[in-house]
């Protein structure tokens, strides 16, 4: 009789020594659930959260209260093909490329042309986008070309290729937040000249009621791509291998017409991996 409080307690032991157990195996087997759930690291599973802007049609902007316009309707498409929908969130470009590398969002999207600058910040997934500079001035202005901008007031989005072309060119240029507040100076006479993405730039002049017009156009020397954290490869690598399935099915070709109707695209630009030939534009409509 002596010996069974002693039984008793190696029994007890031996018992939570199979429940310590059986909990590390059930943690274990929730961390894997969880990534399988999460494979992509995404702030929520199954949800794809786009930082976006809300003015700079026909690429990204707000309408009817729907984020739209070519690159996110791209996105949406693409991301549609890895089995995420899309959340858009609205900010300021000059912001963008920082709160996406520090996980606010999952991506950027915004026409964002890669430069090595930018890739000290984020990775970028595959180029889907080409695009020109735009030179936007008052309906009245006598200038008609980029070279003639020495000595003139010249307006800029922060921290966009714009902004860099123009500074690389001496321009010291007008540094604004937004394109609306870009446009807003050309109608107020307060800037000679509105350097914009030239699509951005077009659609601007045709919704100011003749007091904007274009002056001239200018090729971007990169692509645009949406933008990654660093290091986030598997969610990068799966959206490009959904961009070239919406290359492929014609999705990317009727976007295209819809956004940009009657804009040539460059001989020698491949969208995607470069792999995957686009339709036509008869043939994906």
């Amino acid at each position: 009789m002596r010996f069974l409080p002693s039984l008793t307690r190696v029994a007890a032991l031996g018992a939570a020594a199979v429940l310590a157990a059986t909990g590390l195996t059930a943690c274990g087997d929730g961390g894997s659930t969880g990534e399988a759930a999460n494979p992509y690291g995404l702030l929520q599973p199954g949800v794809l959260r786009a930082g976006t802007l809300t003015d700079a049609p026909p690429n990204v902007y707000l309408k009817d209260g729907k984020f739209t316009g070519f690159d996110n309707d791209l996105l949406t498409a693409v991301a549609a093909k890895v089995g995420l929908k899309v959340e858009f969130v609205g900010t300021d470009f000059s912001a963008l490329l920082a709160q996406v590398n520090n996980r606010k969002f999952d991506v950027g999207s915004s026409s964002i042309t890669i430069t090595e600058a930018r890739k000290k910040t984020v990775d970028f997934g595959n180029g889907y986008d080409f695009g020109y500079f735009g030179l936007d001035v008052p309906a009245n202005s006598s200038i008609t070309s980029f070279d003639q901008l020495t000595g003139k007031r010249v307006v800029v989005v922060q921290g966009t290729v714009q902004d860099d072309y123009a500074t690389g060119k001496g321009l010291d240029p007008v540094r604004v937040p937004d394109y609306n507040g870009a446009l807003n100076q050309l109608k107020a006479g307060t800037a000679d000249a509105w350097i914009a993405p030239a699509e951005i730039g077009d659609k601007s002049a045709a919704d100011s009621n003749g007091k904007v017009k274009v002056a001239d156009k200018l090729l971007s020397p990169a692509p645009t791509a949406y933008a990654f954290a660093k290091g986030n490869d598997k969610l990068r690598e799966a959206l490009n291998k959904g961009l070239d399935e919406v290359i492929a099915d014609g999705t990317w070709t009727r976007l295209q017409a819809q956004y940009y109707p009657g804009r040539p695209i460059p001989a020698d630009f491949k969208p995607g991996s470069g792999t995957v030939a686009a339709p036509s534009p008869s043939a994906a409509s």
